[in-house]
């Protein structure tokens, strides 16, 4: 049995600096009873609920939850690094699609502290082991500079080596980024700043400066995920419908071809990509927004090949040419994306579901990308999960 899925429902609240927003549970809630509000339906027809987040207890899903409804529904936490939120979404849709049910909502939160990333238990083996093995051999590791900005500034290394681009082509990413985000109320960063402020940054890991890293952030947004003729039967929403997805991890080639790119997760980007444009029937360029994991300008370079937005090696061209933004071939990151708006790890693949919805509605405001019918999400976390998805106007 294979259901046609809609989104009936997105919610987001602003994301915040750490130390300045909600508890978890409260801007769970909060995102959910907006989700709820928008799609029109009480949240006793919601049958599963799929929450995530990365650094929590166990059922904070249902700490979150409670604080909409007790309906006894099952809630499913979900802990993906930083792909949790769209593997929140993709389980939410399969849920929908199989026919074992008609209503799911798709919830995720962060509530982070400041500084870099980094793991919680240091009495057992690390899931990164041997990501950062893999990464400390092709590179070498600096205990003094962010782990997550090694691996990213690699495979921005990788790149500049092979095609010969310059540094300034990775802080243009940055300055669009906030040009973006300015039009967006959510955003954690609405300030614009000149490619001469992005390059006069402290570096954090050439060719990386700190206007080229993501912050950390706290936010929650949710999606009601339905089938269509549930959609239907109640007077929902159908104008957005999942037209394909997939979730990838690595393959041999994350470790075996001594390529930073790949240890990032390009390979898993990639086979995402092609396994959604073939269910979809469609290809990259009928895409006219998206939205794509921005953790450090380098990913998003890098990541525009891996869509095959750009043929490979033509990303700084795509760049220059301004066919990254409004104007341009496909608008990307309208929101500000991860550099911006900000990356509360659970809740960004859902809040990029948020402005996407929105996209194709026509109901994004400063931020509307004009005649929007497909729109495409990328969200990435190492370790690995890597999901891609495709929305479609109907």
């Amino acid at each position: 049995m294979s259901n046609k899925v809609v989104v009936a429902g997105v919610g987001m609240i602003p994301f915040t600096k750490p130390g300045t927003s909600d508890e978890y549970h409260i801007m769970g809630a909060n995102a959910a009873k907006a989700a709820l509000a928008d799609a029109g339906i009480d949240y006793a027809f919601v049958q599963q609920a799929y929450v995530g987040y990365v650094y929590g207890d166990s059922t904070s899903g249902q700490a979150a939850v409670y604080g909409v409804g007790l309906t006894g529904i099952p809630v499913i936490n979900v802990n993906n690094n930083c792909a949790t939120g769209s593997t929140a979404l993709f389980l939410a849709r399969q849920a929908v699609e199989s026919g074992a049910i008609d209503c799911a909502i798709a919830l995720g939160f962060e509530q982070m502290t400041p500084g870099a990333l980094k793991g919680t238990y240091t009495d057992r083996a690390s899931p990164m082991a041997r990501f950062a093995k893999t990464m400390s051999e092709l590179q070498g590791y600096d205990e003094q500079v962010p782990r997550a900005a090694q691996f990213f500034g690699g495979a921005g290394r990788a790149y500049m080596q092979e095609h010969g681009i310059s540094r300034e082509t990775f802080a243009r990413i940055s300055v669009k980024a906030r040009q973006h985000a300015a039009r967006n109320p959510l955003a954690v960063f609405r300030q614009t700043v000149t490619l001469e402020e992005v390059m006069a940054a402290p570096v954090i890991f050439d060719p990386l400066t700190r206007l080229q890293c993501c912050p950390p952030t706290c936010g929650a947004a949710a999606a009601i995920i339905c089938s269509e003729s549930f959609a239907k039967r109640h007077g929902l929403n159908t104008d957005v419908l999942i037209a394909g997805q997939a979730m990838t991890t690595d393959r041999n080639s994350t470790f075996d071809e001594c390529d930073m790119r790949k240890v990032v997760g390009y390979d898993m980007t990639r086979n995402a990509a092609d396994l959604v444009y073939e269910q979809a029937a469609i290809g990259p360029e009928d895409i006219q927004v998206v939205e794509l994991h921005d953790c450090f300008t380098a990913n998003e370079l890098i990541t525009y090949e891996g869509l095959k937005l750009t043929p490979e090696g033509t990303a700084e061209k795509f760049i220059l040419d301004g066919d990254n933004t409004y104007g341009g071939r496909i608008v990307t990151n309208p929101s500000g994306g991860l550099l911006s708006k900000g990356h509360p790890l659970g809740a960004t693949g859902l809040a990029q579901c948020f402005e996407l919805t929105r996209q194709l509605r026509g109901t994004a405001d400063a931020t509307q990308v004009e005649d929007a019918r497909f729109a495409l999400q990328h969200n990435l976390g190492l370790g690995g999960a890597c999901v891609v998805t495709l929305y479609q106007r109907q």
